[in-house]
């Protein structure tokens, strides 16, 4: 992100209405869930981070979960305003009494009442996300591996079972990091990929442009919806509601692989850190899964705990840990590169060749806050009085009890060092991430 300069927060209660800035109305949601009209800021200024904090920076950057998401705009009495989306659990969040914010121009909830409890949940138990605001993709034609072996950093061509799943960066030609995906196996022709909401529009002119030369067919599934469920818990309060067969199917599966099982894709994946799966499923069968769930009793969980899971879980978040002005050898993610076979030419890859030759300049760590305070994304990082990085994401760790972020710093830095908290430096321990994994506290604290 964007450093932004500085701009006043609004007074008052700035979710119950618009303000204006230097540059015209903040658009949010009040607490009906809908939503006061205004000119949606697109340059730097304030955005309200998942913590209910107002940070600084470039609002299409501000983002706490895996998915952002710029909604179409139109002209209303000549002014430019946003036409907010809504899932199919929309009404489903709004009777259960969920906090809902624009959230990248879609109407998500922010939590359901305590975002502590909902955190707590999720590592001890079960709950649910409604995710459905992720794009589903679905590649058709004989040379679908030959485009997404051109397409992705990661190599597809190690899926051979349908189902198996494979966690990827797409780049672009210099290396830098278009969006983080999972594709998935289905048979030598098909495979689908979800890609990030903020990036759904990019993500699929850059797919369909490429997909011409090899005569492959893309769909945008928007007929689809998605729900993860995550805890300790949640295998075996999904299987609950499957028949036998699809049951022990589904009980079977390894992590990262996916099974079709009736109307639902059931893949063991997620962005918790915790147990569980992610379920794509029809539109029109959202709901009553959904209450399915809830009947067993499984959570329903916001986008606020979402954030502080996968922070403490140590997975990247598009927006804030990687975009496209960084590759990811600077953010924790060479594991996602295949660079054999050598004879594999994917985007990006002479870029990253010659900086793997050179030695990444930066990396991406973990910090552990000694003392209280709190870190957030886009603080500055010292050593020795001396300026090393910057954090890109950060917030309170309800597992670990205290502080934590994920931060950019110079490759030669070790040990400990400051964050500049406001205008104090707090001290911080360089740790490397996961912090917390499957409940357990990974990280010293």
């Amino acid at each position: 992100m964007l450093a932004a300069p500085k701009a006043q927060v609004p007074p008052g209660n700035a979710q119950a209405k618009g303000w204006r800035s230097r540059s015209g109305l903040w658009r949010v949601a009040n607490r009906s869930g809908s939503h006061t009209e205004g000119v949606r800021r697109r340059t730097a200024g304030p955005a309200l981070d998942l913590s209910g904090q107002w940070t600084e920076g470039r609002q299409e950057q501000q983002c706490s979960c895996r998915l952002f998401c710029l909604s179409p705009r139109v002209v209303v009495k000549d002014r430019e305003t946003d036409l907010a989306r809504r899932t199919p659990l929309y009404a489903s969040h709004l009777a259960a009494g969920a906090r809902m914010i624009d959230f990248g121009g879609w109407e998500m909830p922010l939590n359901y009442g305590s975002q502590l409890d909902e955190h707590h949940a999720v590592r001890r138990a079960a709950g649910v996300f409604d995710v459905s605001h992720m794009a589903v993709v679905d590649l058709e034609g004989e040379r679908s591996q030959e485009l997404l072996g051109r397409l992705l950093a990661n190599d597809v061509a190690k899926l051979t079972t349908p189902g198996r799943a494979l966690y990827s960066c797409m780049l672009n030609e210099h290396g830098m990091v278009l969006d983080d995906l999972i594709a998935y196996y289905i048979d030598d022709r098909n495979y689908r990929l979800v890609v990030n909401a903020g990036r759904r529009d990019a993500d699929l002119a850059w797919i369909r442009g490429h997909a011409l030369a090899f005569d492959v067919a893309v769909h945008e599934r928007n007929d689809l919806a998605m729900l993860a469920v995550q805890g300790p818990l949640a295998r075996d309060k999904v299987a609950r509601l499957l028949s036998s067969a699809d049951r022990a199917t589904v009980l079977a599966l390894e992590p990262f692989h996916a099974a079709s099982c009736a109307r639902e894709f059931i893949a063991r994946t997620g962005y918790t850190g915790e147990d569980g799966f992610e379920v794509i499923l029809p539109a029109d069968l959202a709901v009553r899964r959904w209450q399915d769930l809830r009947d067993v009793e499984v959570a329903p969980i916001g986008l606020g705990a979402r954030d502080t899971l996968r922070l403490e879980a140590g997975m990247n978040l598009y927006g804030n840990d990687m975009d496209e002005s960084t590759h990811p050898l600077e953010s924790a993610l060479a594991w996602t590169c295949a660079f054999e076979p050598a004879t594999r030419d994917f985007l990006g890859r002479a870029a990253l060749e010659a900086i793997r030759r050179r030695g990444s300049e930066r990396k991406l760590v973990g910090l552990v806050l000694e003392g209280r305070g709190v870190l957030r994304a886009h603080q500055d990082v010292l050593q020795g009085g001396t300026t090393v990085g910057a954090t890109t994401s950060g917030g309170f760790a309800p597992t670990l009890g205290r502080s934590i972020a994920l931060a950019r710093i110079a490759r030669a830095i070790e040990g400990e060092v400051d964050v500049q908290v406001r205008d104090k430096p707090l001290r911080a321990r360089i740790v490397k991430p996961p912090f917390v994994r499957h409940g357990k506290v990974l990280v010293a604290v």
